[in-house]
């Protein structure tokens, strides 16, 4: 959640100034007067006096109804608007969702000699200090709130119907009570874990005869912030757990054991024959350890479960719910070894100019700087399971020594037999089907993978030899139960991007292998389609879902850097993946390289530009276009109704809201944040927190996706709110990004997917979901430069984007704190406009991220509004989220473009139904109008009871 903070309160006092100026020429012209008049008679005096002051009182009250109403307006009515709340109906309902959620969620990776489900052990030992302190979510905007009661791993099991070993509870308690805060204000990377030594024999027997079953937990955390995961954690501070030893040698990163927690599974090993891990943690692990011991039969990954999550933990083990779920990333043995490795932490640039440019802020009421950085995506379109594969068919690397669990993984307490049909085409439409059987002994689930591996040309273009491109979860299925499944593909869905040759996506000619695979590296079945002749998609033969055909946009975002390639079986794969040595920006991108400290607020406008139409009265209101098309020339006599002021208003303040415009009839729209809980960041209501994007995409069903949309959307609407801040849907290019629990997976396709049936969901309750972060924010900070190339930009790191506009139509996306080259994001036309909007069909309006008071030193609204992005999410007056010459035809032109598109995304929300809008003030309003009248009448009341006197006395 966001909160306010020492910058917030700078910017607000920076826009109140000029009212606050206006307090002290008042009071300094009524104590000139009041001096003035001494020598006067003492009734004039007084008279003067009294007056004077009743007037400066009244002069005072217009200049704080300026303020209230003026520049603190939308804050107030955030701040004070909390009479709507999620109601208990919903509420139980929502946990029913995350429940099934995190029952088809959870990943279970290993289960040697069928220990689990537990059928006998009905007593558990819970080794590891995070099982009385699991992570339960995120931090920041992805976090949960402490709104709602939250199911213990503990609770979970017991209600499971296991007993639990208190002695090693109270242990654990006595160790360290609670773990230590990590939110958007700080990041804290200590894992408290009591030393072995620390474990008397007296507890160790005791364990061993309560139960002959250890359950370790492990967890890991990570929040939005300035940071990413440490790749060494001998450069960042953390509390050492013995000051016998280090946790944590030099170039040991935070997604391996520390020593604490290898002494402690040593341990529990030697006492225990049965053990199980609890990997909790979003953030793929190095679990190689685990083959260490044979005493580790199982191990299950749960993620943060949110609320209810753990609930399913004990129906998992008790073997009341069979596992369905599948691992959205990779998990491989070394971490290091992975091609991002030394390309996943952002690197300041050495250019003297760019470090003259750091930002200065505050965050937590701490000093805190933000330079120019950079990010070299050099595995190219090689990301997570994409590279593996492709390097084991080319004998890069020894696929079973280097991956551990592959992507799309996962294990159940029953067996599945899948048959795949013949392919059956027609006009390049390509169905199957694929059969599912139960021939196991107890119920559950399957999921249906389909890949494609394409025919590649050594030195062509780049192309994996694994790329999901559909999946189907089954419903429950009994004993000997069948499920059949069509799948429809579109031979243009297997084109490449060819960035050097045509610049366009192009399906060259070759065979084709369509196969039904357990994950990416085991198929189970395969056949065999032909391309007899390559298809250019051209401006002259655009692919079918296209609105217009691709072309090359971004070929400025590959800068100077040497990508990894296919060619001769990865042979620059060094030189490729090496850690940076060049740290300075080349001249040709630097001199067009600004922060709002030295751009041009001129830079977009044109003096050809006539002055557009304003303030014009043909009577029309936003509700008279509400299931217009977007292109329904209504929308030109509304927007021309438009003032100056109006527009600039709205674009500025859209920070959780788009502001009421009384003369049109919109009235104010209330977005609210978070894709785990919907939080009202200002009045501090919430709802249940749900399991993290992780677990959601783990489930591999669209099904639930659209419900945990639905479902969020009604919490949103009970709690007043017509937008909501998610889906978030970058991707886990790298283990080590902070942020990744809110994001869906290492691919592009099935990030897609689940997010545009979250997207559907939302909008069938009527709010519209803010698809984030658009685009490239695949790290966690802000000002980092990527440097991608066009065909990885378009075929990984905007996919989820892509299908959440064409296949779940989304109308609001926000604007992510990335750099693409050497631009913010926001002012890439290409991106905003030529993507999004006319290549794509996107309809609606663009957020920028979280504004503060000077937009994070990068962002503002000269540079957004002519390159696509719409409304600042800002929410006090003054500063960058003001258009500079709001009188500017340009400006005005590129005004009335946002208002259209917001408008358009607003009018078609729920609020605008017949039993949604709400027209009336807000209570704080009336209040305040109420207090303005008795003032006024009591001013008056005295203005005249002075002026009797007076009169009298003169008598």
């Amino acid at each position: 959640m966001v909160t306010f903070e020492i910058d917030d309160l700078i910017g607000v006092l920076k826009g109140l100034s000029p009212y606050l100026i206006g307090v002290l020429i008042i009071l300094i012209l009524a104590t000139i007067i009041t001096m003035g008049v001494k020598k006067k008679k003492k009734p004039t005096r007084k008279l003067i006096r009294s007056l004077t002051w009743l007037v400066t009182f009244a002069g005072v009250i217009i200049i704080i109804n300026g303020i209230i109403f003026g520049p603190m307006s939308t804050l107030i009515t955030l701040a004070t608007d909390s009479t709507q709340k999620v109601s208990v109906a919903t509420t139980n309902k929502a946990k029913k969702v995350a429940e099934d959620i995190a029952e088809n969620g959870f990943v279970l990776l290993k289960n040697n000699d069928d220990l689990l489900p537990l059928k006998k052990t009905k007593k558990l030992n819970l080794f590891g200090w995070s099982s009385i302190n699991p992570i339960y979510g995120g931090a920041g905007s992805g976090g949960i709130n402490e709104l709602y009661p939250i199911v213990s791993l503990e609770k979970g099991l017991e209600d499971g119907g296991f007993a639990l070993n208190k002695n090693l509870n109270r242990f654990y308690k006595n160790y360290a009570k609670s773990r230590a805060a990590v939110s958007i204000k700080q990041q804290n990377w200590d894992l408290p874990e009591p030393p072995a030594n620390k474990y008397s024999k007296k507890l160790i027997n005791q364990a061993k005869e309560f139960s002959d079953t250890a359950v370790i937990t492990l967890s890991r955390l990570a929040g939005e912030g300035a940071n990413d995961i440490p790749q060494d954690m001998s450069k960042v501070p953390y509390q050492q757990n013995s000051k016998d030893y280090k946790d944590f040698n030099k170039g040991q990163h935070y997604l391996e054991l520390s020593k604490t927690e290898k002494n402690m599974v040593n341990l529990v090993c030697h006492h225990f024959k049965k053990v199980i891990i609890l990997y909790n943690g979003a953030y793929p692990f190095q679990l190689g350890f685990v083959n260490e011991h044979p005493e580790i039969k199982s191990v299950i990954w749960a993620p943060g479960p949110g609320n209810i999550g753990f609930e399913a933990l004990g129906k998992i083990l008790n073997g009341s719910v069979s596992p369905s779920g599948r691992t959205t990333d990779t998990f491989v043995y070394n971490l290091k070894k992975a091609p991002y490795y030394y390309n996943a932490e952002k690197t300041n640039y050495a250019n003297k100019k760019l470090q003259d440019m750091t930002v200065h802020g505050f965050n937590a009421g701490k000093a805190q700087k933000f330079s120019p950085a950079f990010i070299n995506y050099v595995e190219n379109i090689y990301v997570g399971y994409k590279f593996y594969e492709t390097a084991a068919k080319e004998q890069k690397i020894n696929y079973r020594k280097t991956v551990q669990f592959p992507f799309g993984y996962g294990l159940s307490y029953t067996k599945f037999q899948q048959t795949m049909s013949n392919l059956q085409v027609k006009n390049g439409i390509i169905r199957f089907s694929v059969q599912s059987k139960n021939v196991g002994n107890v119920s559950g689930k399957d999921v249906i993978e389909v890949y494609y591996n394409p025919p590649y040309k050594n030195g062509g273009i780049e192309k994996a030899s694994a790329n999901l491109i559909s999946y189907r979860k089954t419903k429950e299925l009994q004993p000997g139960e069948t499920q059949k499944i069509t799948f429809t593909i579109n031979e243009q869905d297997m084109a490449s991007y060819d960035e050097k040759g045509e610049g366009a996506y192009i399906l060259e000619k070759g065979r084709y292998e369509i196969s039904i695979n357990k994950n990416s590296h085991d198929v189970i079945a395969s056949k065999n389609y032909e391309v007899h002749k390559t298809e250019i998609y051209n401006k002259n033969n655009k692919r079918k879902n296209d609105k217009v055909a691709a072309k090359n946009l971004l070929q400025d975002s590959k800068g100077t850097v040497t990508y990894l390639s296919r060619k001769d079986h990865f042979a620059n794969y060094k030189k490729a993946t090496s850690q940076p040595h060049n740290l300075y920006m080349p001249k040709k991108y630097l001199n067009n390289y600004h922060l709002n400290a030295n751009y041009n607020p001129k830079r977009y406008l044109n003096k050809n530009d006539k002055r557009p139409v304003t303030n014009k009265n043909y009577g029309l209101k936003l509700t008279d276009l509400r299931g217009k098309s977007y292109d329904d020339p209504k929308w030109n006599k509304l927007l021309d109704q438009l003032t100056v002021k109006e527009m600039a208003n709205t674009i500025a303040l859209a920070g959780y809201q788009t502001p009421a415009i009384p003369a049109i009839g919109k009235v104010q729209n209330v977005d609210s944040d978070g894709p785990a809980a919907i939080n009202n960041n200002f009045t501090h209501i919430g709802s249940i927190g749900f399991p993290i994007e992780v677990v959601i995409a783990n489930t591999w069903s669209k099904k639930l996706a659209y419900e945990y949309g639905k479902i969020m959307g009604q919490m949103a609407k009970e709690m007043g709110s017509s937008g909501w801040y998610a889906p978030g849907m970058n991707t886990h290019r790298s283990a080590f990004t902070a942020r990744n629990y809110e994001y869906f997976s290492e691919d592009g396709i099935l990030s897609g997917y689940t997010a545009a049936n979250s997207v559907l969901g939302a909008k069938s309750v009527g709010v519209y979901p803010t698809i984030k972060h658009f685009a490239m924010y695949d790290s966690n900070g802000k000002m980092v430069s990527a440097w991608a190339t066009e065909q990885s930009i378009r075929e990984n790191y905007l996919k989820p984007f892509e299908i959440a506009v064409k296949k779940g139509h989304a109308n609001a996306a926000m604007a992510s704190w990335a750099f693409l080259g050497n631009k913010w994001v926001g002012e890439n036309k290409a991106l905003n406009q030529q993507i999004l909007r006319k290549e794509w069909g996107f309809r609606g309006f663009i957020v920028s991220d979280f504004f503060r008071s000077n937009g994070h030193g990068f962002m503002n609204a000269d540079i957004s509004l002519p390159n696509g992005v719409d409304a600042m999410l800002s929410t006090f007056a003054g500063g960058p989220n003001q258009v500079t010459y709001k009188n500017a035809p340009s400006n005005i032109k590129y005004m009335k473009r946002a208002l259209h598109n917001i408008l358009y995304t607003t009018v078609n929300s729920w609020v605008y139904s017949e039993d949604g809008q709400n027209t009336s003030l807000p209570t704080w309003k009336k209040i305040a109008y109420g207090i303005d009248l008795i003032l006024t009448l009591m001013i008056l009341g005295l203005g005249i009871m002075t002026v009797s006197k007076y009169r009298a006395r003169k008598m």
